[in-house]
């Protein structure tokens, strides 16, 4: 896990969009962001009984499972919204960004990679997208 803060530039929005203005994970903590890594699934079923988490779906971001849809899927997925409950993602394979808004309305980009969680407090704008290497 990477965090920094979004540089805001145009461009594919895939891109690392790196500031190169670090975000400490003491701050993601403050927004209510919770970070693990879980280098197998039994590190993620423990959080999710630790949590009483009841549903589990799993989807699979990518060119060749997608086909056509991929590309609107990514733009729908970058889409600011919110969600009533906790956010939780699990990386399986692959790596993508999640966006989420700071107190000061700034994006903070936050890089996750394979074996990565993150749980976003409920009522948190965010918006994701993959990276540029488009997980097969």
């Amino acid at each position: 896990m990477k965090s920094y803060w979004f540089d805001n530039q145009i461009g594919d929005q895939r891109e690392d969009h790196d500031s190169a203005r670090p975000v400490d994970s003491e701050y993601l903590s403050k927004l209510g962001i919770l970070y693990h890594h879980c280098p197998s699934i039994n590190s993620v079923n423990a959080i999710a009984v630790e949590r009483s988490y009841k549903n589990r779906d799993e989807i699979v971001v990518s060119p060749q499972k997608m086909g056509a849809m991929y590309e609107e899927k990514v733009k729908m997925f970058f889409n600011e919204h919110l969600h009533e409950d906790e956010e939780i993602r699990y990386i399986l394979d692959g790596e993508g960004f999640f966006d989420v808004r700071s107190v000061n309305d700034e994006w903070v980009r936050i890089r996750l990679t394979k074996g990565d969680l993150i749980i976003l407090p409920a009522g948190m704008y965010h918006r994701f997208t993959t990276d540029t290497n488009n997980v097969q």
